[in-house]
């Protein structure tokens, strides 16, 4: 499995179509290229995180965005205020229960 932490800074009064924008491409991912999902946290930091999991590097290095999610990337990224380099994360132990 391959995983990648992204973090940000949100807009404040637009932490709302942050949410529903990611939301949106993250289901965009699952339904298209296979994603293993994604979380997002918002931090007691005021930083918002989240993590997408993959199946392999190579799987989510092929995954793109098409024309139909354009307008929905542009939403999520002129609602963040700052963006953080993404940390790609190997997994050494996962002690994680499903829900």
């Amino acid at each position: 499995m391959f995983v990648v932490l992204y973090s940000w800074r949100i807009k404040p009064d637009l932490e709302q179509r942050f949410i529903d924008s990611w939301s949106e491409i993250t289901q965009y991912f699952i339904d298209n290229f296979d994603s293993l999902g994604s979380r997002l946290h918002r931090g007691s930091n005021g930083i918002w995180y989240a993590y997408a999991q993959w199946k392999s590097a190579e799987q989510r290095e092929n995954a793109s965005i098409d024309a139909s999610c354009l307008t929905v990337r542009n939403l999520m990224r002129d609602s963040i205020e700052e963006s953080f380099p993404e940390v790609r994360l190997e997994i050494e132990k996962d002690y994680l229960i499903p829900a």
